[in-house]
C-alpha cells in the first residue's frame, strides 16, 4: 500500500512527503524542521512566549477547540461542539436543533448557556514542585492523592495571584513532568449561526467516523466581555471580545497534497503504555462501555420516538454516547486488525532485554514492566464489580443523590479538610454541575437505566456481590421486582427537580437521616463501597504514576531520543498533508468530497435529508469564488494525515501560511486507533472545507454579513 501511495505521488509530480507522529506541545515546535516539510512560517509566528502568534487565536470551547476568525470575537467551531447550547435553547416551538439558528445581527445573538472559552496565555514547568511533595516511603494511595492535591494547590494559588484567570497543572509525562498553564477565561459566549441538523449532522451515525463524508459540521459563536474589557457573565451591556489574534480565512481553500497543520486541545492518548494496558482495554473496558452505551441509546431513542419534546431533551446525551460507542467499536476493530497488543508485547520484550543487558538499568528498571502488569491483572479480576459501581451513576437521579449526600457531609467540615470539589473555591462549580444534571433528565428513561444497572448488580458472581443491592432485593432478583422497587423509590423521592435539590443542599446530615427515602438509604449504604473503590483506584494510580515514570525513562534511554508526550487537553500542534488512503484491499479513497456527493447521498429520509432549498441551490452550480478549480464543484469535506484525537473537534486546519482552510471534526473508523498508535497508512482526520462553510453560511444561511466580518467575498 505504501508503494502504491508513493507511486501515485510520483506520477502526479508531487514529492512523497510524509507526516510524522506527534501532537507536539506548542513549546516544542521550534525543534522541528517544519520548513523542510512545507511550512512557510517561523515557529515563533505560531507560538512564542514573547510575542503574539496564531496560538492566541485558539480557544477551548464546549469541550472542543475553536478559533477566532474576526476582530469581533467571532468563533468558528463544530456543529457538534455547539450542540449542547443548541439543545438548551431549543423547544418544540423554537426547534433550533432541527431548523438551525441564525442571528441577523449581534442584538439577536443568544446565550450559549454553560459555555466558556479558554485561551492559553502562559505556562511554566512545575515538575519539581509536584514531585517534591511525595517520597518513596508513602503508601501508594497517599502518593496519588498528594500529587493530585499539589497540582490543585498550585493552580489555586496561581488563580488567586491572577484574578479572572483560570489555572491548571497538567501531567505531561506520567510520573515525570508537570506544567502549569494559565488561561484567560471568557464567560459570555453566544450563538451566532448554527446550520440545521440536516446539514451540520448530515449522515448522522451512519456516516460517523466514516469516509467519504459530506457533513457541514460547523457553527459560529461569539465571545463577549464587560464594557471595560474584563471577562464577565452574560449581560446585555457586554461588548464583543477583541482577540489578540484571529485567523485569516483563505477562501480558496486547499487541494490534494497541500501541507496543512492544526492547533487544538486534543484529549487523551495512551501511546506510552504497556501491552498489559492495551490487553485490558481490548478485553474488558472498551467492550463493556460500548455495549452499555449502546443499550442506553436504544432506550433513549425509543423514549423520544413519538415525542419531539423528549427527543430534544435527550438529543445531546444520545449524540455523546453514540459518538463514544462507535469510537470504541472502531478501536476494537483496529486493535484486532493490527494485532496491536502483540506489537506492543514485542516492544515491551525488546525494552526488557535492553534493561536486563546492563546491571545498573536492571537494578532501577528491571521490575517495572512486571509491576505495571500486576496492576492490570488485579483490575481484570475486579472488572465487573467495579464497572457496576461506576455505572450506577448513569442514572441522573442516583448521581444527584450520591453527590448530595457527599456534599452535605463535606460542607459540615472546615474548608481545609473538605474534598477538593467541595472547597469554597470550587463549590459554586460543583453545585452548578449537580443542578445541570436536570437539564437532560427524563424520569421514565432514568428509571429504566437504574433498573438495568441494579439488575446487572444482582447478576454478579458470588465473590463480587454488592450487599446493599442484595438487601433491597431480599434474595428475589427478578427484573420486575427491581423495576417495582425503582418505581417506588422515584415516587418517594423528594429531589426530583433542581429547585428541590437547592433546598436540600441547605440541610444537615441529621435532617437527611430523618428522611423516609429509599434512594438516599441506598446511596448511604453504597457510599462506603464507592469510597473504598476510589481508595483502591488511588492506590493503583500511585503505583502506575511511579512505575510509568520509570517506564518512560527507560524507553527514552532505549530509543535514545525524547518522545512526544501523550495528549492531555493542553494546546498541541500537528501537521500533515491533504491525502487519501487505502483502508482495504483494492480500495483507495480520494481526499476531497463535493456537493455532488451530497446530492448522491440524499434520500429525503433522516439522516440523509438535505434541506430542499439547499438542493435547489446546488442545482444552480453558482459556487462563485468557492468553486474548487480542479474538481469544478463545491468542495465539502477533506481528508488529511495529521495526528488528532478527541478534543481536536473544531480545530482550525491551516495551510502553509497559517490561513484557515478547513475545520477538523472527525477521524476515519480505522483512525480511531490513533489514541493508542499512529500510522501513515491508516491515521486520517476529516474536516469541513472552508469553502463549504463560507458558501452555506452566505447562500443558505443568509449570513453574508459574517463573511464581510471575516473579510471574505460574498458569493
Amino acid at each position: 500500500m505504501k508503494k502504491y501511495m508513493v507511486l501515485l505521488l510520483l506520477i502526479s509530480g508531487i514529492p512523497p512527503l510524509r507526516a510524522d507522529e506527534g501532537m507536539y506541545p506548542v513549546s516544542e515546535i521550534r525543534k522541528l524542521n517544519l520548513r523542510a516539510k512545507g511550512l512557510q512560517l517561523d515557529a515563533s509566528q505560531i507560538f512564542s512566549v514573547d510575542s503574539i502568534g496564531l496560538a492566541h487565536a485558539i480557544v477551548m470551547v464546549g469541550g472542543c477547540t475553536g478559533s477566532f476568525v474576526s476582530p469581533g470575537g467571532l468563533i468558528l467551531t463544530n456543529h457538534h461542539c455547539a450542540f449542547g447550547a443548541v439543545q438548551n435553547a431549543s423547544s418544540v416551538d423554537n426547534d433550533y436543533i432541527q431548523n438551525g439558528f441564525y442571528a441577523k445581527s449581534r442584538a439577536e445573538e443568544i446565550p450559549a448557556k454553560g459555555y466558556t472559552a479558554r485561551i492559553m496565555e502562559s505556562y511554566r514547568d512545575v515538575s519539581a514542585e509536584v514531585l517534591g511533595s511525595v517520597n518513596d516511603s508513602m503508601e501508594w494511595s497517599v502518593r496519588s492523592r498528594t500529587i493530585t492535591a499539589k497540582m490543585r494547590a498550585i493552580a489555586a494559588v496561581t488563580e488567586k495571584q491572577n484574578p479572572g484567570k483560570s489555572a491548571e497543572v497538567a501531567e505531561m509525562v506520567i510520573g515525570q513532568s508537570y506544567v502549569l498553564f494559565i488561561y484567560a477565561m471568557l464567560r459570555d459566549i453566544r450563538m451566532v449561526y448554527v446550520p440545521p441538523r440536516s446539514i451540520g449532522e448530515f449522515g448522522g451515525e451512519a456516516d460517523n467516523w466514516v469516509w467519504p463524508r459530506h457533513t457541514g459540521d460547523f457553527s459560529f459563536l461569539r465571545a463577549y466581555v464587560a464594557p471595560d474589557g474584563s471577562p464577565a457573565g452574560y449581560s446585555p451591556e457586554n461588548i464583543p471580545y477583541t482577540p489578540k489574534k484571529y485567523l485569516k480565512v483563505n477562501y480558496e481553500g486547499a487541494d490534494e497534497n497541500d501541507f496543512v497543520f492544526i492547533l487544538g486541545y486534543p484529549g487523551r492518548t495512551f501511546r506510552h503504555r504497556t501491552a498489559d494496558y492495551l490487553q485490558y482495554e481490548e478485553d474488558i473496558r472498551l467492550p463493556y462501555v460500548a455495549q452499555w452505551y449502546d443499550w442506553q441509546i436504544g432506550v433513549m431513542e425509543s423514549m423520544g420516538k413519538d415525542d419531539r419534546a423528549v427527543e430534544i431533551l435527550l438529543a445531546s446525551r444520545i449524540k455523546s454516547l453514540a459518538n463514544t460507542m462507535k469510537n470504541y467499536k472502531g478501536k476494537l476493530k483496529g486493535m484486532n486488525r493490527l494485532s496491536l497488543v502483540e506489537q506492543k508485547r514485542n516492544e515491551d520484550r525488546a525494552l526488557q532485554s535492553f534493561i536486563d543487558a546492563d546491571a545498573g538499568r536492571q537494578k532501577k528498571y528491571g521490575g517495572v514492566i512486571g509491576e505495571i502488569g500486576s496492576i492490570y491483572e488485579d483490575m481484570r479480576k475486579k472488572a465487573s464489580y467495579e464497572a457496576t459501581l461506576d455505572f450506577l451513576g448513569s442514572s441522573r437521579l442516583f448521581n444527584v443523590y450520591y453527590l448530595l449526600n457527599n456534599a452535605i457531609v463535606q460542607l459540615q467540615k472546615p474548608d481545609s479538610l473538605r474534598s477538593s470539589a467541595f472547597q469554597a473555591v470550587n463549590w459554586d462549580r460543583t453545585k452548578q454541575s449537580m443542578l445541570d444534571q436536570y437539564k437532560s433528565h427524563h424520569e421514565p428513561t432514568d428509571r429504566l437505566i437504574l433498573t438495568e444497572m441494579i439488575y446487572r448488580a444482582s447478576a454478579l458472581p458470588e465473590d463480587e456481590r454488592i450487599k446493599p443491592v442484595d438487601d433491597i432485593l431480599k434474595g428475589k432478583a427478578s427484573h420486575d421486582r427491581i423495576s417495582e422497587w425503582v418505581r417506588k423509590a422515584f415516587v418517594k423521592s423528594q429531589i426530583r427537580t433542581a429547585a428541590e435539590l437547592e433546598l436540600f443542599l441547605k440541610k444537615s446530615p441529621r435532617d437527611m437521616a430523618k428522611l423516609d427515602d429509599p434512594m438516599i438509604e441506598l446511596v448511604r449504604q453504597l457510599t462506603p463501597l464507592i469510597l473504598a473503590l476510589r481508595e483502591s483506584k488511588d492506590r493503583r494510580d500511585g503505583v502506575l504514576n511511579k512505575y510509568y515514570g520509570l517506564y518512560a525513562e527507560a524507553k527514552q534511554m532505549y530509543q535514545k531520543a525524547d518522545f512526544v508526550p501523550d495528549a492531555n487537553r493542553t494546546l498541541r500542534f500537528t501537521y500533515g498533508y491533504i491525502r487519501g488512503y487505502a483502508p482495504a484491499d483494492a480500495t483507495y479513497f480520494l481526499p476531497i468530497t463535493t456537493a455532488s456527493g451530497v446530492t448522491e447521498k440524499t434520500t429525503g429520509v433522516e439522516p440523509f435529508d438535505t434541506p430542499s432549498r439547499l438542493m435547489d441551490l446546488f442545482k444552480t452550480k453558482d459556487f462563485g469564488v468557492f468553486r474548487h478549480k480542479r474538481l469544478n464543484d463545491l468542495p465539502v469535506a477533506m481528508l488529511y494525515n495529521t495526528d488528532t484525537t478527541g478534543g481536536n473537534s473544531g480545530s482550525p486546519v491551516m495551510n502553509a501560511r497559517g490561513e484557515l482552510v478547513g475545520l477538523n471534526f472527525d477521524r476515519t473508523f480505522e483512525g480511531t486507533i490513533t489514541d493508542y498508535a499512529w500510522s501513515e497508512a491508516y491515521s486520517r482526520s476529516i474536516g469541513v472545507d472552508v469553502r463549504y462553510i463560507m458558501w452555506v453560511t452566505s447562500q443558505f444561511g443568509g449570513g453574508g454579513y459574517l463573511l464581510k466580518e471575516m473579510n471574505v467575498p460574498v458569493n
